[in-house]
């Protein structure tokens, strides 16, 4: 039986203003109506699976449950790395939860998939897990080798070599080339791009590892000896798991296993790593430009633009990325997008948040807008979902007023607990003990203004919360 892992870690930059360090790519509604991780976890749907199991930052563990909620997905369960320590411990932690999950007899085969990558053909895509399956059961580590359609110095590359009826023993695999060097090979049919996606059984990768890299193995088994289960997420060791060596599966096993095997794919495969591939696999308009939001063009010709917020209009431009979100725009030529994370990296130097977070931040129990910030005061329209409840809290520099726009608000108040509707409010004296929840059926919202001498998230006394956070 199938199990799938979906990889959803990254804290990927080359999207930015959409995609943050605290809500990275794989949760961007960027190539379709559900976001890049629900399509992945959807691909999987005509194929026999048991429930997939996840793999993310401890950061995202909200965002990737509620996702997967609103999607209706089942999992077997969302491994909370405590570090990041490359792929390859990630994926042992995947066998070794799937193993744990598996009923007894039955042998886990792991579809190890990326959750940022856009698949065109999904027919295309299960025809090539199929042709994996046979060697995957008799215990080869396969992986996927996308049929180049250019020559991409972007990926690294994998060199087939004999061939044994859909699938070919793996000959070497190579670094991201010159421009010269993936012409060559392009032109010789017998290199794919490496996809970072794999099939095998979860034992056998474990046994390679243990083979080529004993002591990654072995910190993992030890990390995942006594997990701790957090509503529905899985926590590992911390102190253990941050010994562990950092290598991604190519370094550790792929390169060095004798038992290594590609199987083509040629599904309209994009990770999606830049806007210009963005640009690529969206639907353009005559003009082939890409248009998300309130846009207006004229005589403009090959660009990507995306408005989250205002009005965007153009006259005359070409080959330009424009996105606009609530608290950044970004303009860049198409030919350059890969330096984007350079402006990302200067806004972390500079200890700006919008490297870090969008104006709108999502939470366990719903949303926060910031709309107007302040020297002493903020302004915030907060959502909270039907049933939710924020932690019993209390703050030591702010005070807070609470105006009810719809719904209705539960709100603890020191030692008195009201209930307010629509159009009334209440206010939280700096030092109260206080607590916010949603009782009714429909979504809570609300505005709060906060004054004092600081407003920062960290001024948060946390009393009980039932999400789990401290």
């Amino acid at each position: 039986m199938i199990t799938p892992v979906i990889m959803a870690g990254g804290n990927g930059s080359r999207l930015w203003p959409l995609s943050r360090s605290l809500y990275p790519k794989q949760f961007l509604r960027v190539t379709g109506e559900q976001s890049m991780l629900q399509q992945t976890v959807a691909r999987v749907s005509d194929i026999e699976h048991t429930s997939p199991i996840l793999i993310c930052n401890e950061e995202h563990r909200f965002i990737a449950a509620e996702q997967m909620r609103l999607s209706n997905y089942e999992h077997g369960g969302i491994i909370l790395e405590p570090v990041g320590r490359n792929t390859a411990p990630a994926i042992a932690l995947a066998a070794l939860q799937a193993i744990n999950n598996a009923v007894e007899g039955e042998e886990p085969i792991l579809l190890v998939l990326a959750a940022d990558h856009r698949i065109e053909n999904e027919e295309a895509f299960k025809d090539s897990v199929a042709n994996a399956l046979p060697f995957a059961e008799s215990g080869k580590l396969v992986t996927f080798g996308i049929v180049p359609t250019a020559p991409e110095t972007g990926y690294g590359y994998i060199k087939s070599g004999a061939q044994d009826g859909s699938a070919y023993y793996v000959s070497e695999f190579v670094e991201k080339p010159d421009l010269a060097t993936a012409k060559e090979y392009l032109a010789s049919e017998s290199y794919y791009w490496n996809s970072g996606m794999f099939l095998f059984k979860a034992s056998r990768y474990l046994e390679e590892l243990e083979l080529f890299s004993p002591e990654m193995l072995d910190v993992c088994r030890r990390a995942f000896a006594e997990p701790v289960r957090d509503l529905e997420f899985i926590r590992l060791d911390k102190a253990i798991f941050e010994t562990c060596p950092d290598d991604s599966i190519d370094y550790a096993v792929m390169e060095k296993t004798t038992a290594a095997m590609v199987v083509p794919m040629d599904a309209g495969w994009s990770d999606v790593g830049s806007f210009a591939a963005l640009w690529d696999v969206s639907e353009k308009d005559k003009n082939q430009n890409v248009i998300n939001g309130d846009v207006i063009t004229t005589g403009s010709t090959n660009n990507y633009i995306y408005s989250e917020n205002k009005l965007v209009a153009t006259v005359g431009v070409d080959n330009l990325v424009i996105v606009e979100t609530k608290d950044a725009i970004l303009v860049a030529n198409k030919d350059k997008v890969q330096d984007v994370k350079n402006i990302v990296n200067e806004l972390k130097k500079s200890g700006r948040n919008e490297f870090k977070l969008h104006r709108e931040v999502y939470r366990p129990w719903g949303k926060y807008d910031s709309i107007d910030i302040g020297q002493r005061d903020q302004v915030k329209r907060i959502t909270v979902k039907p049933g939710a409840k924020l932690s019993i809290q209390m703050h030591h520099h702010r005070a807070e007023h609470w105006i009810v726009v719809s719904g209705t608000a539960k709100v603890t108040n020191g030692d008195e607990t009201i209930l307010l509707t629509e159009n009334e409010s209440t206010y939280i004296p700096v030092g109260q003990v206080h607590a916010l929840e949603n009782p009714g059926v429909l979504p809570l919202e609300l505005i709060e203004v906060q004054s004092g001498s600081y407003l920062g998230e960290d001024d948060i006394v946390r009393f009980e919360d039932r999400y789990g956070r401290v």
